[in-house]
């Protein structure tokens, strides 16, 4: 078997500290910073969750107020994040299912979602205490990106095809904590 890939050996379902993550993530975004590579842009992203919430065909079980609360959340903290400058190449999705433990700390995989963005959307999918160590973070922005993550994920658990397990349990439960951040 011929691979180009290098493999790193796991060593196994070792917790990473948030210092650690942040760190990783920190290094990563670094050596980001230096390729040139067509990629979307995070708003391409939030443009398709808002499609589907928009989509009453693929999110039929999508209560009305909680169609609006996700399209007007999408709607107005895509353009807020947009506003924000500082922009670069993402990972996309670096949350801890896409961090590898290894003997020389975290690395992360799965880079099929890397788009354009500021640091912080990308920071948005990490344990939130990773936010805390990760140097010279915008912590407003930050608590926008979180909210503006989380309602993306959320639209995806209510699109009939799903098929994350417990999915519509936890686009519900979201959906709670989304009406919590925004005051409604």
């Amino acid at each position: 078997m011929v691979t180009l890939w290098t493999y790193y050996e796991s060593v196994g379902p070792q917790e990473v500290s948030p210092a650690d993550y942040a760190g990783a993530l920190a290094r990563l975004h670094t050596g980001m910073r230096t390729l040139d590579v067509p990629v979307p842009r995070f708003t391409d992203r939030v443009a398709q969750a808002q499609r589907l919430v928009a989509d009453r065909d693929r999110t039929p079980a999508l209560a009305e107020a909680d169609r609006e609360l996700l399209g007007d959340t999408l709607r107005s903290l895509g353009r807020v994040v947009g506003e924000c400058g500082g922009e670069q190449l993402l990972h996309g999705e670096p949350h801890p299912g896409n961090v590898l433990a290894t003997r020389n700390g975290p690395l992360f995989i799965d880079f099929e979602t890397c788009c354009r963005g500021p640091v912080e959307f990308d920071l948005a999918h990490a344990p939130e205490e990773a936010g805390e160590h990760y140097p010279g973070v915008d912590q407003d922005v930050l608590r926008e990106c979180r909210v503006l993550v989380l309602a993306m994920v959320t639209a995806w658990r209510w699109d009939r095809c799903d098929q994350f397990p417990d999915g519509r349990r936890l686009g519900t439960e979201w959906l709670g904590r989304i009406r919590a951040a925004r005051g409604r």
